[in-house]
């Protein structure tokens, strides 16, 4: 490939050659491979989609998102930040949107997505307006509450996931222990192109141990198609006001993520404030690429806070490298072999990255704070809404007396509390507080 260079890795523009570049790029595709597949799962399980419908639409999941990665990467118009943001399936709605298809229909939900993406995307393209309320306090408020909160879901998923049988087994926990110290210690002493691979060698050397252990499930390859075209309109998509309403607030509280993680991608892996178009045009993303991928029978995409810690970790920026992780996901989408050979991956070879993984976003989160400066205003904003973000959402039953939107919103989502508190602190302290 013409001027391509393996430095260019630790640059935003520039190609990389194909055999460097797609490693680096799988890893961000492994990083969000199960969190993706369960968000799918876990909805369309408890709505009562039928499974030959389930297997198409984690199919489809992966083709939206991997377009819309790689809008994000090379903006089309308005569309996109141009920075390394890996986009997701996103668990802020999971709650909400099963709550809506029982209630009423699963293509209910899908009309929630539609409208509440096209207002978020509209938000998106006119941020400049609003953006000023997230403030740089704010936006380390939410990435360190982000990394708080996904502290757990590394934890649950390194001892064998939510449900498992085999729940902090001996195996799953030595396998989990085995990734988590390979990617540690590959990532300590590992030199130039290939410290950009901790991770891909965690997951590898947990896999082997998980081979030893015989905790890898290979009866999810029979019977395997080798291509299928995506399958569009699964449901009929329905409208109802009321569950619009709720679905678009939770639309805001996923724009908070977004926020939060487009002005942390910029401050650690290329060392400055995030501007406003970046913001904007990462909002516009997050909702017109949701709202295309209702007509897929998908739920709604973010940006996926796990690649914040990976670029955190590797220092990896490049656009073209991550691209070639972006069309990873699209060809799992269309040759579902691949992502059936990837499903293949215990839970607790994931989680063991995962924690180094999320330890990193939390270091990024106290990082950014740090940058803000520990003046008496900036610890009374960060001390109030992380701490009473944090206690609040420990509490499972908080808001049990609260109507079902509010706790859709806030019961167990210590960044929506957070960001929330940090924007009107911002608001009514005084500059010389």
């Amino acid at each position: 490939m013409k001027n391509a260079d393996s430095e260019n890795l630790y640059k935003l523009e520039g190609t990389v050659p194909l055999l460097k570049a797609v490693p680096v790029g799988l890893q961000h595709v492994l990083a969000m491979f199960i969190a993706s597949v369960a968000a799918v799962v876990i909805f369309a399980g408890s709505c009562n989609v039928e499974r030959t419908v389930l297997s198409r639409l984690i199919q489809n999941s992966f083709i939206i998102t991997g377009l819309g990665t790689l809008l994000q990467l090379r903006p089309v118009g308005r569309l996109g930040s141009a920075l390394p943001i890996v986009m997701g399936m996103s668990f802020t709605f999971l709650g909400t949107a099963i709550y809506i298809g029982n209630a009423y229909s699963v293509g209910t939900v899908m009309g929630c997505v539609l409208i509440g993406g096209i207002i978020e995307g509209i938000l998106g393209l006119f941020a400049k307006y609003w953006s000023k309320l997230i403030s740089p306090i704010v936006a380390a408020v939410v990435v360190t509450a982000i990394g708080f909160s996904l502290l757990p879901i590394g934890s649950t998923t390194f001892a064998g996931g939510t449900n498992a049988a085999d729940f902090a087994s001996a195996p799953n926990l030595i396998v989990g222990t085995i990734s988590l110290l390979s990617c540690f210690v590959f990532g300590l002493f590992a030199k130039g192109y290939f410290k950009a691979l901790s991770v891909l060698f965690g997951l590898a050397a947990g896999y082997v141990a998980a081979l030893f252990f015989g905790i890898v499930d290979f009866s999810i390859l029979e019977n395997v198609s080798i291509i299928v075209p995506p399958l569009i309109m699964p449901f009929k998509i329905e409208f109802n006001l009321a569950a619009i309403l709720s679905f678009s607030v939770i639309y805001l509280v996923s724009a908070t993520e977004t926020i939060g993680d487009t002005s942390a991608v910029s401050e650690i892996g290329l060392n400055r404030h995030v501007t406003p178009k970046e913001i904007s045009g990462s909002l516009a993303v997050d909702g017109f690429v949701s709202a295309f991928g209702s007509l897929f029978g998908c739920t709604p995409i973010t940006s996926f806070s796990e690649n914040i810690g990976i670029v955190a970790m590797t220092k990896v920026v490049n656009r073209f490298t991550i691209g070639t992780g972006a069309v990873i996901m699209i060809l799992i989408g269309i040759f579902p072999v691949f992502g059936r050979i990837f499903a293949t991956i215990p839970q607790p070879v994931i989680g063991g990255c995962s924690l180094m993984i999320f330890g990193t976003i939390l270091i990024v989160g106290i990082k950014m704070l740090s940058d803000c400066g520990f003046t008496r205003r900036n610890e009374t904003i960060a001390a109030f809404s992380l701490g009473i973000g944090l206690s609040i959402s420990l509490c499972a039953e908080f808001f049990h007396i609260f109507p079902q939107v509010v706790q859709s919103v806030f019961a167990g989502n210590c960044v929506s509390i957070s960001f929330v508190l940090a924007v009107i602190l911002n608001l009514v302290l005084p500059k010389d507080f």
